[in-house]
């Protein structure tokens, strides 16, 4: 029987561990909730993210699961299910971020029914990490352009029944992500002219993120991970960061992984230090020379 030479296996478990660490991290997912999610010890999940773990296949599997992808995806190559991913993968391979976005614009033109700028201004949506400003500026935006404004996390409490840390408690994040896109769905078509206030995870869901961007004008406010952190925790609610000492860690990682996702925005607005008046300000400003472009 052949053998893996030691520093592959090493390599390999490195991999591994920085796979399911990233994926933990873009769903915004403590160590702890994923250990109890996928039924592992919060022991063994920390060896296997250091690289140190030799998971089973079925531990893997739970892992998998849990973060709600496939085992191909965990191990990094989720582009083997079938000859045209391969072949596609191919046509893609080695292509800059500047071809890449254009790919995507292409392919979203043609199955997912992109709509141009000029269109999408009539609904602004709002992403961001919790903590950077994204209710306190879309009330205040809405009341600038005259519409209404959609909270996404109320329509989801709405459709569900239930508010969104239940979902998550009762059904898990799948069944939340099911509800975030059906809200997403019903508040595109029944609200022509708004501003959404989009959920902080709503980029890591591919479908929903491709809806959003398809059909929206898109804000990113963001903020320094030390920012963010104050303002959670002035609104009192720390749910994502509740009994991780580690928070400020978890919370840089979210933000780094996530933010390749955010800056597909159309605009980026750092709230950082910033009064609510001067970031409607800015925003007003970007919004009503993009408006007055498409008269």
């Amino acid at each position: 029987m052949p053998t893996v030479a030691p520093r592959s296996a090493a390599a390999l478990q490195s991999s591994l561990g920085s796979r399911v660490r990233r994926l933990r991290a873009r769903r915004g997912i403590t160590r702890k909730v994923l250990a109890q999610m996928a039924d592992v010890s919060e022991r063994h999940l920390a060896n296997l993210e250091a690289g140190e773990g030799n998971p089973s296949i079925l531990i893997l599997s739970q892992i998998a699961g849990a973060l709600d992808c496939s085992l191909a995806e965990l191990l990094g190559d989720e582009t083997t299910d079938s000859p045209e991913w391969l072949l596609i993968r191919d046509l893609l391979h080695g292509r800059s971020q500047t071809q890449l976005e254009a790919a995507r614009h292409a392919l979203t033109s043609l199955f997912g029914g992109m709509t141009s700028s000029d269109h999408r201004l009539d609904r602004i949506a709002l992403i961001g990490l919790r903590g950077a400003g994204k209710s306190t500026l879309g009330r205040a935006l809405a009341k600038y352009l005259e519409r209404p404004l959609v909270d996404l996390n109320r329509e989801i409490e709405r459709i569900a029944g239930c508010r969104p840390d239940e979902i998550h408690a009762l059904y898990g994040p799948a069944a939340y992500r099911r509800y975030e896109r059906r809200a997403l769905d019903e508040a595109v078509d029944a609200h022509p002219l708004s501003v959404i206030d989009t959920p902080g995870g709503i980029v890591t869901e591919a479908a929903t993120f491709n809806l959003l961007l398809s059909r929206c004008y898109t804000l990113w406010l963001t903020a320094s991970p030390e920012e963010h952190m104050n303002r959670v925790i002035a609104q009192g609610d720390l749910r994502p960061m509740a009994g991780n000492r580690q928070a400020m860690d978890d919370l840089r990682l979210i933000l780094e992984e996530r933010t390749p996702f955010y800056a597909k925005a159309d605009l980026v607005l750092d709230t950082s230090g910033k009064s609510a008046a001067d970031c409607l300000s800015a925003v007003a400003a970007s919004l009503d020379e993009a408006l007055a472009r498409r008269l």
